[in-house]
């Protein structure tokens, strides 16, 4: 087999694998922006990664096949083209991750900073407090400002505004938690007397599955919530009825 036979070979196997990747992207459905920020980098990282992968099977496998017979190992010769090109490509390789991860950890979707929260107050953001404890959930629903107590609380399920942005504070009451909703992909470690901050913001209307993702105790398979995803104005209206009506300490509906 030829080199030039070889990298064609190599090559053709990369495509078949980005193609085989391609609809298992397209099936996975981007619930947040949150989610779809982070299935993106991961999409950019795969299609950097299968070629590269491919590339070196493919050296691996023609070299021992072509080696094969060989009864003593031959000196490596010298290459300098090949040194300067595979250094050239890996310098391209890691500044196209780099640049790529960073656009996305940079975003406020994915990490939030502590100097934006004077600022989100100004915006148009739900804010709400997440407080885990042994082993359960409750949530603070602040609306529009952290100060003061909230007027609407739940426990166990979560509901928020959809195509909204929503600024989660997560802490605990007693020990370590994690507030962990895979389907929009939002993940924060719960820390007593300090708040991790998310903030994200929904496309589709549903409900996701939450979970503690800490072992916290004998009771953590027990510690489940649900966070419900409604349109923009029944948000609104459940939220007046609570304020009225009056079980402020319900757990859903």
């Amino acid at each position: 087999m030829t080199r030039k036979r070889a990298g064609l070979v190599a090559l053709f196997g990369a495509a078949l694998l980005a193609l085989a990747a391609e609809p298992a992207a397209a099936a996975q459905i981007q619930d947040s922006t949150t989610d779809s920020l982070i299935w993106g980098l991961n999409m950019n990282l795969l299609y950097v990664a299968i070629p590269i992968t491919v590339l070196v099977e493919g050296i691996l496998v023609y070299t021992v096949w072509r080696f094969r017979n060989q009864e003593e190992a031959l000196p490596t010769q010298e290459n300098r083209r090949l040194e300067v090109t595979w250094t050239i490509a890996t310098a391209i390789i890691l500044l196209f991750v780099g640049v790529a991860s960073y656009q996305v950890m940079a975003s406020p979707y994915v990490t939030a900073e502590a100097g934006d929260q004077a600022a989100l107050q100004e915006q148009d953001t739900e804010l709400i407090t997440v407080e885990a404890q042994r082993y359960g959930w409750t949530f603070y629903y602040n609306e529009s400002s952290w100060d003061g107590e909230a007027e609407v609380t739940t426990t166990t399920d979560l509901k928020i505004p959809a195509n909204q942005d929503v600024s989660l504070r997560v802490t605990s009451k007693d020990w370590l938690h994690a507030f962990h909703v895979p389907g929009l992909g939002l993940k924060s470690d719960a820390f007593p007397g300090q708040y991790n901050r998310l903030r994200t913001n929904a496309d589709n209307t549903g409900t996701y599955q939450l979970y503690c993702a800490e072992y916290c105790g004998s009771g953590h398979s027990q510690m489940l919530g649900t966070v419900e995803v409604v349109p923009q104005d029944e948000y609104e209206d459940w939220l007046a009825e609570q304020k009225s009506g009056g079980d402020s300490e319900s757990s859903g509906e």
